[in-house]
């Protein structure tokens, strides 16, 4: 029973794609024009018209680069064709807010913004010009796409350090689609959940990439709280789930029960064990865990369904471990404004142990190790310990420097409902040393996250101080 339910399991590719695939990786007509994109929503020959439509706006007024302020799963796909097609990049913002978008604007510069128009006027910055899609026949959509150039420039919201702007080409992205629709054997049959924007590089592949080269549909809902999750799964008939270790930490005890998902998928971010294997239990699929970055497109996968600890590699990805024991890696979908060393690697801040030549444990961040009163400290090792206290739900923990700048303090955000702080230090003492034990503890009700899923850093640093 359980097998006929998960159909085709996740595995690596056979053979590696090359640069010379380029020109089939999107096709230049819908090949199945009735179908839906979005679930009960546009096509795609709708998909098709639309980028006909921007395409023409984007050649009139000599558009360079593009602000994309929607979530809109059918007019990003729409968007990202007619600017692949015709030379403009777009710029998507880490948040739908007038802040968001001003920084944006302020630091890479635009001139036009695709829109929802007149619901989204007081958060659009003054003077930008609002484009909208509109289905069309007068246009024909010319596909004589450039892979090479830049396609997105994804803004991030600074989650652990400065915010920045990634930018990603057509075969960053692209090229990344179609290895994971093939990893997860995608279809024309396929109906995918994705719990996370498309402005936002893990939503954009999963909600509007994938189904760009596979042909599958997509929910036009982004559900956060487990009812809509559930529902909106249920509605569609899913088969894939796309999610943030926060929703399945928020699913921990609610099965989906539609029958007909075959895989769960979670990224950006850790997946808790525990997390991992009651979704697993309760629901009778694997969650395949893509450990990857915005600046390095996708890494590695594990499943621990299958019993696996460890990440292994895409097929497509070059790997090594620096001498300071970082991850560095090669491949089609690294950022090309990345530093990389005379092979061509990109060198991580992540600490990686290799099993072999095949697989790596992942042991957390070069930066989450710091030095307190001349003594190391690894705030990965902290979280851990404070997270087996029972209670617990989840934690952060974060340094903050004292009054005077010189000295790290430890300080931990815990999410609980029945614990007191004495209780949290009394059961840290025989875990850690003194020095390690944090020097400030906050109890709240809810760890604040940012619209991508992400620990929102800011807020907890505020609340922290």
């Amino acid at each position: 029973m359980l097998a006929r339910r998960l159909g085709k399991m996740p595995g690596k590719m056979k053979e590696k794609r090359t640069r010379a695939d380029c020109t089939g990786w999107l096709p230049s007509a819908p090949l199945h024009p009735r179908q839906d994109f979005v679930c009960g929503g546009r096509s795609y020959a709708d998909v098709y018209a639309m980028a006909a439509h921007l395409q023409n706006l984007f050649t009139e007024h000599h558009l360079g680069n593009v602000c994309l302020a929607t979530e809109d799963k059918a007019v990003v796909a729409a968007a990202l064709l007619a600017a692949l097609a015709g030379g403009t990049t777009l710029l998507l913002p880490n948040a739908l807010s007038k802040r968001a978008l001003v920084r944006l604007q302020n630091a890479a510069g635009f001139t036009a913004v695709i829109a929802e128009r007149a619901e989204q006027a007081d958060i659009l910055p003054e003077g930008a010009v609002v484009l909208w899609p509109e289905i069309t026949t007068e246009k024909q959509f010319t596909a004589d796409f450039d892979y090479k150039a830049d396609l997105v420039r994804l803004f991030t919201g600074g989650t652990t350090g400065a915010p920045a702007i990634w930018s990603k080409s057509g075969e960053n992205l692209v090229a990344e689609a179609v290895f994971l629709a093939d990893f997860f054997h995608l279809t024309a049959g396929d109906t995918i959940v994705a719990t996370v924007s498309p402005c936002h590089i893990y939503g954009l592949l999963f909600a509007v990439l994938l189904p760009l080269v596979s042909s599958a549909s997509v929910a036009g809902d982004i559900p956060s709280f487990p009812a809509e999750i559930s529902e909106v799964v249920e509605n569609i008939q899913a088969t894939i789930l796309a999610a943030v270790p926060a929703h399945y930490r928020a699913l921990r005890n609610q099965a989906l029960n539609s029958g007909t998902l075959r895989c769960a998928v979670s990224s950006a971010g850790m997946l808790d064990p525990l997390d991992n294997a009651q979704f697993c239990e309760l629901n009778k699929v694997p969650v395949i865990e893509v450990y990857g970055s915005t600046e390095t497109g996708g890494i590695a996968t594990r499943s621990r369904f299958a019993g696996e600890t460890l990440f292994s590699p895409f097929s497509t990805v070059d790997w090594k471990i620096t001498d300071d024991s970082r991850l560095a890696v090669r491949s089609a979908y690294v950022s090309s404004q990345t530093l990389r060393d005379g092979d061509g690697f990109f060198v991580t801040n992540d600490r990686v142990e290799a099993e072999g030549e095949s697989r790596f444990l992942l042991k957390g961040r070069v930066d989450t190790v710091i030095k307190v009163g001349g003594k190391r400290v690894d705030l990965d090792e902290i979280c851990e310990a404070i997270k087996q206290q029972p209670g617990v739900e989840d934690c952060v923990v974060e340094t903050l420097t004292d009054s005077g700048g010189r000295e790290n303090r430890i300080c931990a955000l815990i999410q609980t409902a029945s614990l007191e702080i004495p209780a949290v230090r009394s059961g840290l003492q025989d875990m850690l040393e003194p020095y390690a034990v944090p020097r400030v503890i906050r109890i709240i009700e809810k760890i604040p996250m940012t619209a991508a899923g992400k620990y929102d850093h800011g807020a907890i640093r505020q609340l922290l101080s």
